[in-house]
């Protein structure tokens, strides 16, 4: 014997043959066919007005007056395959720069997922907090990004330097390598188009930095004659290279992930094309959709072609550290100092009435000793 299989529209007219009959009991059948009351007078009231099918009526409603318009719901979709790293909140700034009236974010967003443009929905982790300086200028940020390889297999470094105010790209370069050379000639350009900042935060890796916070390399020797200060990030802690970090994400999603980059060349063209979206097309979610351009201004103090020399007072104790060793001679001793100031000239000055003095490159502090300290040889930095 072959069970007969019924579909849901045969039960429903089933039931309704049935709860027509004269002294049918409507609540019962319901209870029989497993509906509830209401659904059972429901489908009644229907075959009263003639429906035989009693299939699933849509539950679309007849008119959607917050539905966003067709040409709305393409411009969103139209910014998005153009751009399509940028979320909700980039889109609907930029169309109302375009001069429509964007609907919510949230809407944007729906659009987007109706549309096939998002493949994961997955929730973005929540950003630590954020410190900004005051003003452009105040601080930038510098940081070499991952190596890349790129198309045709050569090794890309990306440098970038950041304005920590605006987030104003200063410069992205695609370099061949991660030495002081490169990155001294990448800079230079830099500061003769924007300008010199009074600091530059760094972390401890090469060139900016020896393994420890506080130590000189000859990169930070050059900026500290530019009078730029260098301020290392604690060991371990990326948090303080957050904008950095940010943007290196939006560098690998938005250039490297797009499409294949052939050369060096290539790679800088590329980054050219980007940054110029970057600072003064794409919005910013940090500056409240606006552009990094906005908020940037150069800075008054241009780059010295002549690089300057640190200014001592008449009569003080100068010495020049020789350029093989790592120590100077004072009061028949020798005395350590940073390798990185190796052929500079620098001043002892006391410390205090105790015979504690210290080592000066210009106004900054290099070193510092005690005559009270026996030793036999100089120290090791």
């Amino acid at each position: 014997m072959v069970w007969r299989e019924r579909c849901v529209s045969d039960e429903r007219r089933a039931f309704c043959e049935l709860a027509s009959l004269e002294g049918a009991n409507v609540a019962e059948l319901s209870r029989r066919f497993g509906i509830s009351r209401q659904t059972g007078h429901l489908w009644l009231r229907r075959h009263a007005a003639g429906e035989r099918q009693f299939d699933d009526r849509s539950r679309r409603p007849h008119a959607s007056p917050m539905r966003i318009a067709g040409g709305i719901e393409e411009a969103i979709c139209a910014v998005r395959r153009a751009h399509p790293a940028w979320g909700a909140r980039k889109i609907g700034a930029v169309l109302e720069r375009q001069g429509l009236e964007p609907p919510a974010v949230s809407t944007v967003h729906a659009a987007l997922v109706r549309n096939g443009l998002i493949p994961d929905e997955a929730r973005r982790p929540q950003a630590f907090g954020r410190f900004e300086k005051p003003a452009p200028n105040d601080l930038w940020q510098m940081d070499f990004k991952g190596w890349e390889r790129l198309a045709c297999g050569t090794i890309c470094h990306p440098l970038t330097v950041l304005d920590d105010h605006s987030r104003f790209a200063l410069g992205l370069e695609a370099c061949a390598d991660q030495r002081l050379p490169t990155v001294r000639d990448r800079l230079i350009p830099i500061f003769r188009r924007h300008g010199l900042p009074l600091a530059l935060y760094v972390d401890n890796g090469t060139p900016w930095g020896a393994g420890r916070p506080g130590q000189w390399t000859r990169l930070t020797v050059w900026l500290l004659k530019l009078g730029i200060r260098t301020i290392h990030g604690a060991p371990y802690h990326p948090q303080g290279r957050g904008k950095c970090e940010r943007f290196h994400r939006s560098l690998r999603a938005e250039v490297f992930s797009m499409a294949p980059i052939h050369g060096l060349g290539g790679a800088q063209a590329a980054f050219a094309r980007w940054r110029r979206l970057y600072n003064h097309e794409r919005p910013h979610d940090a500056l409240g959709l606006a552009t990094p351009a906005s908020r940037y201004r150069p800075s008054p103090r241009a780059y010295p072609e002549r690089l300057p020399e640190p200014l001592y007072d008449h009569g003080e104790t100068l010495r020049k550290v020789p350029s093989t060793k790592q120590y100077l001679r004072f009061k028949g001793r020798l005395w350590a100092v940073p390798k990185a100031f190796a052929g500079e000239t620098v001043a002892i000055r006391p410390n205090g009435p105790d015979g504690d003095y210290g080592v000066y490159f210009g106004a900054v502090e290099i070193a510092r000793f005690s005559l009270n300290t026996l030793r036999d040889k100089p120290p090791s930095l």
